[in-house]
């Protein structure tokens, strides 16, 4: 029995040490994933602890244009409307979680919507025509790409004329998207020049952490 107890006993020791390892070596892996082509966890909690505003915007931008600008950059009679539109539908709510520092999307994407059209309208740009269809608007467009494969309540997809016409209920997606990099651009500029204690940085940094750790294994 004594022996036996001693065995248990290295046993449970060799497993625990077998645990530690594994989660170090975890944590290794996590902190080398890649936020963005140039910057990895380890890199962007460098900046942070820097507090370099200019270059997490910087890599904010980077992030969000490799991921929602860029794969439409290609040859334009390759592009669609509808998947330019379902992109940017993304690409707004990402936006608009950093924005707010909303850690998931649960109950919030319509809210989300009616926020960054608000603050569209207020900075004065295009998309802010959409602050007063926004119910419609993310209902048939948002809602209606993204659960059905299709716009509803009559919208239609269309890559020329206006931004958007209301009376006919389309939306020209070239523009829009093209609208929506504008807005990025704000959101950057806003971050470089407000200072690193302010509302929208506490908000980038929360949604930053939600963003580590879901890089995690579950």
């Amino acid at each position: 029995m004594k022996f036996a107890g001693v065995t248990q006993l290295v046993e449970s020791s060799n497993w625990i040490g077998r645990g530690l390892l594994t989660c170090q070596m975890e944590s290794r892996m996590i902190e080398n994933v890649l936020l963005s082509s140039s910057v990895t966890i380890t890199k962007y909690r460098q900046l942070e602890e820097k507090k370099d505003r200019a270059a997490i915007a910087d890599f904010l931008k980077e992030r969000f244009t490799e991921r929602y600008v860029r794969p439409l950059d290609g040859d334009p009679d390759m592009k669609h409307g509808f998947c330019t539109m379902a992109i940017s539908c993304l690409m707004i709510e990402a936006l608009e979680f950093f924005r707010q520092g909303w850690c998931d999307t649960r109950n919030r994407s319509r809210e989300a919507f009616c926020l960054f059209f608000q603050r569209c309208l207020e900075e004065e740009l295009e998309l802010g025509v959409f602050a007063r269809l926004v119910d419609d608007f993310y209902k048939g467009v948002r809602c209606g790409i993204l659960h059905q494969a299709e716009t509803t309540r009559g919208w239609r997809i269309l890559r020329k004329g206006p931004l958007c016409n209301p009376g006919t209920k389309t939306i020209n997606a070239t523009k829009f998207h093209s609208e929506l990099e504008k807005a990025l651009q704000l959101y950057c500029d806003t971050l470089k020049r407000s200072d690193w204690d302010s509302v929208v940085w506490q908000n980038l940094r929360r949604k930053m952490e939600a963003v580590i750790e879901n890089c995690k294994p579950g």
